[in-house]
């Protein structure tokens, strides 16, 4: 898929068959412990109709570092044509972790979607799931809590 794009450093695949292409801050900063910062990656993209992009956390960050996307994921909806900004937050308590321009903060990924139709009824159908939810399952492999 094509897709038109202005961007100093456009996002990479690190590898065939990644369904995330890294995307690059656009500047320092510096995240101390518990802070959070938008981070400018200069990437404006122009999607088509039928798709979105979701802006993800870079698992290596999260597991090394801390560091993680507030609102992932992220949405890019096909309409949008500004910069593609990265909420990070540190979530490491004692060390602070500094980002230089050109280093990889996050994971892009397109995607088709499906626009619902909403219909209002009085009563949804049943399903083996019911309305079981937030733990309904079990924590345990035999269901125990």
């Amino acid at each position: 898929m094509d897709i038109p794009i202005i961007a100093a450093e456009p996002p990479r695949y690190a590898h065939p068959g990644d369904a995330g292409a890294d995307l690059v801050s656009a500047e320092a900063v510096r995240l101390d412990p518990g802070h959070r910062a938008l981070i400018r990656t200069g990437v404006r993209i122009a999607l088509p109709d039928g798709f979105a992009a979701f802006v993800v956390p870079r698992s290596g960050l999260a597991a090394k570092h801390g560091i993680t996307v507030v609102n992932a994921p992220g949405t890019v909806d096909a309409g949008y044509r500004g910069e593609i900004m990265v909420t990070l937050l540190n979530t490491d308590r004692e060390h602070p972790y500094e980002i230089s321009a050109g280093d990889r903060i996050a994971q892009l990924i397109v995607m088709p979607v499906a626009r619902a139709q909403f219909l209002p009824v009085d009563e949804l159908p049943d399903s083996a799931r019911g309305a079981g939810g937030f733990g309904s399952t079990g924590y345990t492999q035999d269901g125990e809590s």
